[in-house]
């Protein structure tokens, strides 16, 4: 796949066991403080040493502005998220995107999801074509259903 196909990737949900020396996102007190929350980033979330390392080393690789590449007359952005539920069971969810005045603009349907996992990472791409706009903040949702929220962040597109 090239990166501009859009491909969604689970995480497993395995949580650490003792002596692994590191603190996977799955683990119940990753998975708790950022419950609800959908993570923006350049890659694969990091692992620390521990809980509060993780949680820590996360933060800091959240993108809160993403710059998008000019193809041709078109601008697309590409980026890596990893989505924290706040409710598992659905197979199938779709990423919204909504201005600050609440319109709806694009969306990307993630299917074969794992109805048992907490914890969704892949990778987006979505272009002008689609609806978005450089210089613009958008409202991402993670809906299950017609309209059930389950990870929520806010993006500038650059």
């Amino acid at each position: 796949m090239t990166k501009l196909t859009f491909a969604a990737v689970l995480i497993a949900a395995v949580v650490a066991g003792p002596g692994t020396g590191a603190a996977e996102i799955t683990s119940r007190t990753v998975v708790s403080a950022f419950k609800g929350e959908l993570i923006v980033s350049k890659g694969d979330l990091p692992e620390g040493k521990n809980d509060k390392d993780t949680i820590q080393k996360i933060k800091a690789e959240r993108l809160k502005e993403l710059t998008g590449e000019a193809h041709e007359d078109v601008v697309s952005w590409h980026f890596h998220y990893t989505a924290f539920l706040t409710k598992t069971g659905a197979s199938q969810l779709t990423l919204e995107f909504y201005t600050p005045d609440k319109k709806f603009v694009a969306d990307n349907r993630l299917d074969s999801i794992d109805p048992k996992s907490a914890v969704l990472s892949g990778d987006i791409s979505i272009s002008e074509d689609e609806g978005l706009s450089k210089g613009k903040t958008y409202t991402l949702k993670l809906v299950q259903g017609k309209d059930t929220v389950v990870a929520t962040t806010t993006l500038l597109m650059k």
